[in-house]
């Protein structure tokens, strides 16, 4: 049998807070936050919905990004990984938390939906849906310039 591992998490949904930046005592950026997301489900009319509330942690620029452009009830997917942790509390009770460690967040909401406005921050609309608003792969990848014709290209 093959050795089959793969732990991907994608989340669509509402801040239900807005997201505060924290620093560890080394310095590195961390927030948390928890998404909403409507889960549908059959009643008598089959289109009943309830809400699931999901603990996201996000570290370093991801973390910087979030809590400078999203606030409570925006829009957002976070692309990550589910993170099982465990500890003992001070009372000596083992305690265990699952949460999603985001990756990569993405807006949502067109910039006239957004909850971010005014002020110095102002609302940011990437500029092109398709990709992620900031992923921690690309931190410092530089823009390309479009090329007219292949007779440009130095290969």
């Amino acid at each position: 049998m093959a050795n089959f591992n793969f732990n991907k998490v994608i989340l669509g949904g509402r801040l239900t807070a807005d997201p505060e930046l924290k620093t560890t005592p080394s310095g590195v950026s961390v927030t948390s936050f928890t998404v909403a997301v409507n889960r549908r489900f059959g009643g008598k009319n089959g289109e009943d919905t309830q809400a699931d509330f999901i603990n996201v942690t996000a570290w370093r620029q991801t973390a910087e990004f979030i809590t400078r452009f999203f606030r409570k009830a925006s829009s957002i997917c976070v692309v990550g990984t589910i993170q099982t942790r465990s500890w003992t509390d001070n009372q000596g009770q083992k305690r265990y938390a699952t949460e999603v460690v985001a990756d990569e967040a993405y807006f949502v909401d067109a910039k006239s939906e957004s909850p971010v406005s005014g002020g110095s921050q102002g609302a940011y609309v990437p500029d092109n849906y398709g990709t992620p608003a900031f992923s921690s792969q690309q931190a410092g990848a530089p823009k390309f310039e479009e090329l007219s014709d292949d007779e440009e290209l130095p290969f």
